[in-house]
């Protein structure tokens, strides 16, 4: 598994729009694509102009086997819906280690 990581930083005002648009053009175009497993938005709340995003995807090649041009055009309507007032602080990509579980000795 592969985790998505971006943070914005938008207006406190807008931020329940961002959230509202996130999720009816961003979500509804991943979830569209083979893949696509979640997506969670978190807010800092010691910063309230900060939006963090993790999409889990189910393997860094299926992330990556969006055309750019859809990317492209997603983000041209994203950005029109918004006005522009966001901007992308850090995208990063985690992969997920997991270690065996063992149970406790006694």
């Amino acid at each position: 598994m592969v985790i998505e990581w971006l943070r914005f930083q938008v207006p406190t005002a807008l931020r329940e729009k961002f959230i509202q648009l996130d999720d009816r053009i961003w979500s509804a175009f991943l979830a569209s694509y083979p893949g696509y497993l979640s997506k969670e938005i978190w807010i800092n709340p010691d910063e309230e102009t900060e939006i963090a995003i993790a999409i889990r995807w189910e393997s860094l090649e299926a992330w990556k086997s969006i055309p750019s041009e859809r990317l492209q055009q997603v983000e041209a309507e994203f950005s029109q819906a918004m006005s522009g007032d966001y901007q992308l602080l850090e995208g990063k990509a985690y992969q997920v280690r997991k270690f065996p579980q063992t149970s406790p000795t006694s």
